[in-house]
């Protein structure tokens, strides 16, 4: 059972990973024997996920660049390319939120959410999955939507159009992609306790929200993701395409 879900020779790319969700899927693959390729854009946050995942004994390596900058994402791919290294799966974790009600949105903020929560991923996977098809030896794409992907929340309209997008996409890849065996797949996390919804938790009246109107009746923990993401880079996935796993705790069934 366990050779299922090994990853042992696998090289995984996440992007968005040196703190919070993204760090915990690069440390959850890693602990499943994948190499690990962390992304960030500053440099100290980098650096002290390397440490850390160091520290647990993962192999992991790390790449500064923005994920919605095309030339950015495949320099780094020929780098990786002339480094004789194979991605074989990428999880499409970058994302931001801006909060702002419709009728005081600047057209510039709802771009740039877009651009990082959703044409990113189109951007690293096109690249991704363009050598895994050359390869032809498949490979696994894991794009993260959000309870956003399915229901709609005030002031947060951009980032619901691209998580709903996300979900679309992921659909878009599979249709496209399952004939050359890559599996592309979403996980949409619930309310997870990272430092992004810090304030969220701190707001009395929306913590008393969320676990009011969940049936687990509280927050999610980053490593509950975990089994989700190492089941769909696995072959244990293999015939399960183009899906969105929702791990929210049943905040989705009760609408």
């Amino acid at each position: 059972m366990s050779s299922l879900f090994s990853l042992h020779g696998k090289t995984a790319l996440i992007t968005g990973s040196t703190r919070g969700l993204g760090l915990a899927y690069a440390q959850g693959l890693a602990a499943a024997g994948a190499s690990v390729i962390v992304n960030g854009t500053q440099p100290e946050h980098l650096q002290k996920a390397l440490d850390t995942l160091a520290s647990q004994g993962a192999q992991a390596r790390g790449f500064l660049f923005n994920v919605a900058d095309e030339t950015a994402v495949e320099a780094m791919f020929s780098q990786l390319d002339q480094e004789q290294v194979a991605v074989d799966i990428v999880i499409n974790n970058a994302g931001i939120q801006f909060r702002k009600p419709m009728l005081e949105l600047a057209l510039s903020d709802w771009q740039r959410v877009l651009d990082i929560n959703l044409t990113s991923a189109f951007i690293v996977s096109r690249a991704a999955a363009t050598r895994m098809v050359a390869r032809n030896q498949g490979g696994k794409i894991i794009n993260i939507g959000s309870l956003t992907s399915e229901a709609a929340r005030a002031t947060v309209a951009p980032y619901t159009a691209a998580k709903g997008g996300i979900k679309l996409l992921t659909k878009s890849m599979a249709a496209e992609w399952a004939q050359y065996n890559i599996q592309t797949n979403g996980i949409g996390p619930g309310y997870i306790l990272t430092d992004m919804n810090q304030a969220l938790v701190e707001n009395k009246e929306f913590d008393q929200w969320v676990r009011s109107s969940n049936p687990s009746g509280r927050w999610g923990l980053p490593e509950e993701l975990i089994g989700t993401a190492v089941y769909l880079s696995s072959s244990a996935s293999n015939y399960v395409n183009g899906q969105m796993i929702y791990v929210d705790g049943g905040w989705l069934a009760t609408l």
